[in-house]
């Protein structure tokens, strides 16, 4: 299995994060992508940062990363920052530019700046051919907006993820429509999700991925607690039934997306 999204650099695993690698080992998760999200310089790829600490003969997963400015740092954008953005993406574990995109619920940087900075990174993003890994939370039409924009300044260059998705149909289908993947979280557990869940069960086989968002968004059985990439095997275990698939047959189509979405990571 590949938990095609999560934050394993972040402080919730600072006491435990080489055995938290190793459960994941343990449940099959054999790669994960870890992602980027800050803006000053030295934060864009805490996501390679983060594997210098861990010991240098343990039994790992193969990491991925991805590296960006999360709206909520937006404010934070320097010329520095897209000048080492733009610098990190030759070293070949970053798989795409992300998490990038806009926030409206939380709004810790404004939201012209938010959208400023998105575009920005849609474009390094176009320059480079590397696909995107989307954040999108109570933005959708601006979002959507800011994407169909930046393919048409660089037509089959803006492609990629919209992580963590939890929109309705008509959402899915615009997102879709753009040529993006769409990545299933914990959320597709929650008992309330029954349209997301409708979403994941009708969407094309060859466009979902799976991920946890570690240490957010825990799926059922482990809701309430930290979330960590071997949980999720529970958000594939749903989707296979959702889709009327054995496990092995939604982890086969899952991981051929991943390397497709991400042709770095192959």
């Amino acid at each position: 299995m590949i938990d095609s999204h999560c934050h394993p650099d972040m402080p919730e695993f600072a006491g435990d994060r080489a055995a938290m690698l190793e459960r994941e080992l343990a449940a099959g998760v054999t790669e994960i992508a870890a992602i980027g999200g800050g803006a000053a310089p030295g934060t864009l790829d805490v996501a390679l940062r983060w594997q210098a600490e861990l010991p240098a003969q343990a039994p790992l997963p193969r990491i991925w990363a991805t590296a960006g400015i999360h709206p909520h740092e937006a404010s934070g954008a320097t010329a520095a920052s897209f000048d080492e953005l733009e610098g990190l993406a030759s070293d070949p574990r970053i798989i795409a530019i992300g998490e990038i995109g806009l926030d409206y619920h939380y709004d810790h940087s404004p939201r012209e700046t938010q959208r400023e900075v998105f575009a920005r990174q849609l474009a390094i993003a176009a320059g480079l051919d590397l696909p995107v890994a989307i954040h999108t939370r109570e933005a959708w039409a601006d979002t959507v907006a800011a994407i169909r924009a930046a393919q048409a300044a660089a037509p089959g260059r803006i492609r990629g993820v919209f992580h963590c998705f939890s929109g309705d149909r008509a959402q899915a289908a615009e997102a879709l429509e753009l040529g993006f993947y769409l990545s299933f979280s914990g959320i597709l557990t929650f008992p309330r999700a029954d349209e997301l869940r409708a979403v994941a069960a009708a969407a094309p086989p060859d466009r979902i991925l799976v991920e946890t968002d570690a240490p957010f968004l825990a799926p059922v059985p482990h809701r309430g607690k930290r979330n960590e990439p071997a949980y999720v095997a529970a958000t594939l275990a749903a989707l296979a039934r959702l889709r009327g698939w054995e496990r092995k047959e939604a982890d086969h189509v899952t991981t051929a997306n991943f390397r497709r979405a991400f042709p770095r990571a192959q």
